[in-house]
């Protein structure tokens, strides 16, 4: 027999709900039933991201440094405006109405800035000025946090000088708010993560010219539910699991009496997909030469 030549078999956010209501011994029967079931859904996901490292969520991202600025946003943070001509790299800008600042890191275009994480709320209707060259333009759009906020973790980070990767450690809170000097400049090698609503990478020593570009992996968040005709931003060997996790999570809600049984499959689901999605890279276990000499 022949078989379908097809492996584009896909489940849309309907089609999961539907399949942990049945595993429930349930139909979908209300509006409600499909709200209930797609916050579920979401706060599901915000589980996977404290269960460990979800694979297809790790992205590369480049972010140029300017000389003197220390703080930076964990991921891409950008400023649409009417035009960056005539703006210097480094210099903090002010919106006229809001009164809110923040500091221009790079110019990628000629109408935008990528900015440092803005102290107060920038409007729409705020006219900006440089504070060094005195140039202005009309801020065209709001800024957009959720690539930064969608930022979990920072896994691993270089800094590219001259077509060279220097790799730089993570140190911790402690480590970095003991630092005498955090306004000594230089070429970066450490880099702190605070944690926050809108993460921010802290950096030292404060880099030392407008040419340096930070790289680091970074695990991103999983794309939310939204609408019923949606597929989800999973890969196909964890189609299973996220069913599981659905139908495991509705249960304690309509039927508790399959809670253990529906729990127990979601968590041996997590496990096999969990096992699969890891990093494959070899590695060689060499016995020390002290250690044979002593025997």
């Amino acid at each position: 027999m022949a078989t379908s030549g097809s492996t584009d078999f896909e489940l849309d956010v309907a089609d999961y709900v539907e399949e942990a209501f049945e595993r429930c011994g349930k139909t979908v029967r209300t509006g409600y039933d499909l709200k209930t079931a797609k916050r579920s859904l979401n706060l599901l996901l915000a589980e996977w991201a404290n269960r460990g490292l979800n694979q297809w969520t790790i992205h590369e991202t480049s972010l140029p440094l300017a000389a003197n600025i220390r703080v930076y946003p964990g991921g891409i943070l950008t400023m649409s405006v009417g035009a960056s001509t005539g703006f210097d790299i480094g210099e903090t800008i002010t919106g006229s109405v809001s009164g809110a600042t923040c500091s221009i890191t790079s110019i990628p275009s000629a109408t935008s800035f990528a900015i440092t994480i803005p102290v107060g709320l920038f409007t729409t209707a705020d006219t900006l000025t440089g504070g060094t060259t005195g140039t202005f333009t009309s801020l065209t759009a709001a800024v957009d946090f959720s690539d930064v906020r969608g930022t979990i973790d920072i896994l691993s980070a270089v800094l590219r000088r001259d077509n060279t990767d220097y790799s730089i450690p993570r140190v911790s809170r402690d480590d970095y708010i003991t630092i005498p000097n955090k306004t000594t400049t230089g070429r970066v090698d450490q880099f702190f993560l605070n944690r926050l609503i809108t993460p921010q990478l802290e950096l030292w020593p404060t880099p030392e010219n407008n040419t340096d570009i930070l790289i680091f992996n970074r695990l991103t968040r999983i794309q939310d539910a939204d609408a019923f005709i949606n597929t989800m931003e999973v890969p196909f060997r964890f189609y299973p699991c996220l069913t599981a996790g659905l139908s495991y999570y509705l249960s304690l809600k309509i039927a508790p009496d399959r809670t253990t049984l529906l729990k127990a499959l979601y968590e041996e689901e997590f496990i096999l997909a969990a096992t699969e999605d890891r990093d494959r890279a070899s590695f060689t276990i060499q016995p020390s030469v002290a250690y044979e000499r002593l025997n």
